[in-house]
């Protein structure tokens, strides 16, 4: 392979797989090599199923390679079946992960969940399983009980990064900055070093009021960070300079993080606001139409443009915007009101 690194180490046309697959030692490693270095998904399969063929589908380790190939392939249940069998001649915790991973791929979260649990039983504390189901919450959108598994996770792996993560993340969006940045500073001690942990410690440190600490993080965030979160350090930087009251600084910030990333819909929302305090009405109802182009599942500029809206007399469109605002966050007090006050307009019309 060291020899030959551009052209096939191995020409696989010319092989026999039945010959190979007699020879269980020499089958795997071959496997191996076609399915993970040649990527070639169809000639691995083959050889899977005549090795399974040739050990009387009782060797659990080529079925999960069975599952593996008709994973690739899209054949979602024939892993499905792959798997369980090989779980009856061996309980494996890949093979959980595998089955799990199918599960979710074909929508079914739930019953994901069941399989780790069952994972869980036979191997007790495992933190890859704890840690998968932690996942499948948080996925559903179901904090509390994604938290309360990643926290059994610490209490088996207290290094878990994912976790420490997770739970400091947590912290912080239930007004918590103070909980959260310990987390995140113990990631720091650990020797997680990149851009997105500085740019949460600076989060952190300036919602906890400490202030002194909040520009040296995101200033080592910028230094750190990638092209894919540059965009979001400066956007941060900017509510920053919003919370101290400097809205050149705030304004130059949001057009740094469209120049990062075009479709930044928090950013053009935010310079639309910026805009419309300069007095800018048509720049401003330009941002918001950005935005809510950009991110429709957004409450804030449908909103900022229904109040935009009805400030410039333009009555059905504020009523449409407030509408989609109800619609986005149901619970948006100012949204409420203000389609309450268009539709009391409209009836004495």
């Amino acid at each position: 392979m060291l020899s030959t690194p551009d052209g096939p180490f191995i020409n696989l046309a010319r092989l026999n797989f039945a010959k190979y697959a007699a020879r269980p030692n020499l089958a795997k490693a071959l496997f191996e090599y076609i399915f993970h270095h040649e990527n070639d998904v169809r000639n691995a399969l083959e050889l899977a199923a005549l090795a399974t063929e040739t050990c009387q589908f009782k060797d659990w380790w080529w079925k999960v390679q069975l599952a593996k190939c008709y994973y690739r392939l899209g054949m979602y249940r024939d892993a499905e079946k792959q798997l369980k069998s090989s779980l009856k001649h061996q309980d494996m915790i890949d093979t959980y992960l595998y089955l799990c991973k199918v599960y979710t791929r074909l929508d079914q979260p739930m019953t994901a969940i069941e399989v780790f649990k069952q994972g869980l039983e036979k191997f007790q504390g495992e933190t890859t399983l704890l840690a998968g189901i932690a996942r499948i919450y948080e996925g559903m959108n179901d904090m509390d009980n994604a938290v309360k598994f990643y926290k059994d996770v610490l209490n088996f792996d207290s290094m878990h990064i994912e976790a420490i993560a997770v739970i400091a993340t947590q912290h912080f969006y239930s007004d918590q900055p103070e909980v959260a940045l310990k987390f995140f500073r113990r990631l720091l001690q650990m020797g997680v070093y990149n851009g997105e942990l500085f740019n949460n410690l600076g989060l952190c440190c300036f919602y906890a009021q400490q202030y002194d600490m909040t520009l040296t993080c995101f200033e080592r965030a910028l230094s750190l960070a990638d092209e894919q979160t540059i965009a979001e350090v400066w956007y941060n930087i900017g509510h920053v300079a919003l919370g101290i009251g400097d809205m050149n600084l705030a304004y130059q910030c949001f057009r740094l993080t469209l120049s990062n990333n075009n479709d930044h819909a928090e950013a053009y929302n935010n310079l639309g606001v910026l805009e419309l305090r300069k007095g800018h009405a048509e720049q401003a109802r330009a941002f918001f139409q950005a935005a809510f182009v950009i991110s429709p599942h957004m409450y804030e500029p449908h909103y900022n443009w229904a109040a935009l809206s009805d400030q410039l007399g333009d009555l059905q469109s504020s009523y449409n915007a407030a509408k989609r605002a109800v619609e986005a966050f149901p619970n948006h007090v100012d949204s409420k009101d203000l389609l309450k006050q268009l539709k009391h307009h409209f009836s004495l019309l």
